[in-house]
């Protein structure tokens, strides 16, 4: 199997274009054809429906997605570890979309500057795809705020993220806060029952957004409210850019790793989950 073929079907997914995938991939559109053409006479079915201005998957180019994904990865992978040589250590990390920017991105670089020759794959998925490739055996390790409670997993927390009420305008009441400018940022499940149970009088959020990175800059340059790390505003706070809403109640998410129990690699994933650090003073915070 060419893994290149692989890679032209999951671009022409993405695209829905074989134009817009050739110019992804660097190739003229007749080459993409011939690839996905190719692809089609190997497996001995037909990938796409070729509309007049659409292209869609069949049945059995659907269920080849998956496999495509995994063998490109598992491909990736094979080939770093190969020509590692056996010279340096190796870690495939996963993350949440929610945790990259909050939780992740400062120990990734503490990885990097204390173990600079271990090579390393990082990625971002949905906890449910995070899952399936730990399973598969694509990711070493992988970070969430809900892991799954399976027997072939281990479960570690790494850090607390506490989370404050933080607004663009001054000295808001936490009823003001929660009025129409609030933005309600996606934390999961947990955070979404217990927001409804702290505040069930609250109005429906007229904005939800899926990142904190994204409610951050929303804040900054048009203004409003959210609930976001109490890390990551401390210096906007610090600047008067942002306020507390100091009557506002504070809520409290763990972060945990996931690994597999069977995990060859267990001494050198706790190597590198000792390097969080993820704390803040609230009582610091609340001063400013």
């Amino acid at each position: 199997m060419d893994i290149e073929l692989l890679r032209t079907f999951l671009e022409v997914n993405r695209t829905r274009h074989f134009g817009e995938a050739a110019k992804a991939l660097h190739l003229t559109q007749a080459a993409v054809s011939a690839r996905i053409k190719q692809l089609e006479l190997m497996l001995g079915v037909k990938l796409f429906d070729r509309m007049k201005r659409d292209i869609r998957l069949t049945p059995e180019g659907h269920r080849l997605t998956r496999y495509a994904d995994a063998l490109i990865s598992g491909w990736r992978k094979a080939r770093q570890d190969v020509s590692l040589g056996g010279a340096a250590q190796q870690l495939a990390i996963g993350g949440s979309l929610r945790l990259w920017d909050v939780v992740l991105q400062d120990w990734f670089l503490s990885l990097r500057k204390t173990m600079p020759e271990m090579a390393i794959i990082a990625e971002s998925h949905s906890p449910d795809l995070l899952t399936r490739r730990l399973l598969d055996g694509l990711l070493d390790v992988a970070f969430m705020l809900e892991p799954p409670q399976i027997e072939l997993l281990r479960v570690r927390k790494v850090a607390l993220m506490q989370l404050v009420l933080v607004s663009s305008e001054m000295d808001q009441t936490p009823d003001e806060a929660l009025g129409d400018s609030y933005l309600m940022v996606d934390w999961g499940l947990a955070h979404a029952l217990e927001h409804r149970r702290t505040f069930p009088d609250a109005p429906e959020p007229l904005v939800r957004i899926g990142q904190a990175r994204i409610a951050l800059q929303h804040l900054l340059h048009i203004g409003g409210s959210a609930y976001l790390p109490a890390r990551m505003v401390a210096d906007d706070i610090a600047t008067g850019q942002l306020h507390l809403i100091q009557d506002a109640p504070i809520f409290e998410h763990t972060a945990y790793a996931v690994l597999p129990v069977r995990s060859t690699k267990t001494d050198l994933i706790k190597e590198a989950l000792e390097l969080f650090e993820y704390k803040i003073d609230l009582e610091e915070l609340k001063e400013h």
